[in-house]
């Protein structure tokens, strides 16, 4: 197995499985984006929880790996030339998890048009949508002065007006199932978070008919189910359906 004892941060947070991939993270938009590919690439991975408290993020074992104090980061330890790679920049992984499998991203020409919706998420999406979230939900929004979240919120239409435009006689954003798909998601199931989602009555009604706990209890009752478990292929991509806040 390799030894990761080079790299400071798994003083912190040791690795159990030295051989899997490391993954240092926080289910935010942008750390869930590589939970996701990981899951979906069925590559073998050790998450560890790391908390955007300062007690982890500003540590110096997460600096050692990421000295811009942010998650999502990872350690492969079975990198291309075969030592470890270390990364930070949920994009930057997405583009190195892809290549290191050759799925998720095609070739040829093809391959520059999912790097572009990639892009515009890391550019405009993410940046912006967080923003609306400061000021709508956490500390910005007891700003009494209305033009900093109104000015997200009109950005954050206009970027959702592309993404319409985009999305037209598709279900993925830029052909097949790709990192660009993977990327954009986890912010659009943000707006609803954030509460800047809206939706129409009917809709958030239906929604929940019926209950959780009716559906359960259905599913319990089917002939056959019991505590039966189904299990899928680790590697198999799953067929989410279309772009969906």
């Amino acid at each position: 197995m390799p030894d990761l004892s080079q790299f400071p941060i798994t003083g912190r947070w040791p690795a159990q499985n030295s051989d899997a991939i490391q993954l240092y993270s926080y289910p935010t938009p942008n750390g869930v984006k590589v939970s996701i590919a990981l899951e979906e690439l069925g590559l073998a991975y050790e998450p560890h929880l790391v908390t955007l408290s300062d007690a982890d993020v500003k540590s110096p074992e997460f600096l050692s790996l990421n000295p811009n104090n942010k998650i999502p980061a990872i350690i492969d330890p079975n990198g291309p030339d075969g030592t470890p790679v270390e990364l930070f920049e949920s994009g930057a992984i997405l583009i190195y998890l892809a290549e290191k499998t050759g799925k998720l991203m095609p070739e040829g020409a093809a391959k520059y048009e999912v790097l572009k919706w990639l892009m515009f998420q890391m550019g405009g999406i993410g940046p912006m949508f967080g923003q609306l979230g400061y000021f709508h939900k956490f500390a910005g929004s007891e700003i009494e002065d209305p033009r900093p979240r109104q000015r997200y919120i009109n950005e954050a239409k206009r970027l959702l007006a592309v993404l319409d435009k985009q999305m037209e006689g598709r279900d993925w954003i830029a052909g097949d199932y790709s990192i660009a798909d993977i990327a954009i998601l986890p912010w659009l199931r943000g707006l609803e978070f954030y509460g800047v989602k809206d939706v129409r009555p009917a809709v958030q009604t239906g929604l929940k008919i019926p209950s959780p706990a009716e559906r359960q209890a259905n599913i319990d009752d089917m002939p056959g189910r019991g505590n039966q478990t189904i299990t899928a292929p680790a590697n198999r991509l799953s067929n989410a359906g279309p772009l969906a806040g």
